[in-house]
């Protein structure tokens, strides 16, 4: 029963390293950011599950915290990378900066001027609904 464990968590081990071998050679080639990105996150996965097949080999569960650790980097890294390449779609779709398509709002007055449909000023300047519009001069 012990060679058949081991022998199991060998070619674990085995075709994980086959894995990132191959995960290597994607973040290597690309071709694309968002290829890197994913390589990356999958890089993730196969040493979450390299510490897991080291804490089966040695009978342990210190490596749980840190597996756990690893887990919550990789899901917040894909949450992010997701976001960011959804704005940046975003933004070329549309023809937009990429900051407009973050939700930052437009300081700039890209309406030239026109009067607000709310009716609190112009698009450019003069009163908004925040107060008056920033000048770069201190009140008195």
């Amino acid at each position: 029963m012990i060679v058949l464990r081991l022998v199991i968590i060998m070619v674990a081990m085995l075709l994980l390293g086959v894995a990132a071998v191959l995960v290597l050679i994607r973040m290597a080639k690309g071709p694309s950011t968002l290829d890197r990105v994913v390589a990356a996150d999958v890089m993730l996965a196969v040493v979450i599950a390299g510490l897991g097949l080291e804490a089966a080999l040695n009978r342990h569960g210190t490596t749980v915290p840190v597996i756990l650790v690893l887990s919550l980097l990789g899901f917040a890294s894909a949450l992010s990378m997701a976001r960011f390449v959804a704005d940046r779609d975003k933004a070329k779709k549309w023809d937009v900066p990429t900051h407009f398509a973050a939700g930052v709002p437009d300081r700039g007055g890209s309406r030239g001027g026109q009067e607000r449909a709310d009716g609190l000023g112009t698009a450019n300047g003069g009163d908004t609904a925040d107060g008056p519009a920033p000048t770069g001069e201190v009140p008195r």
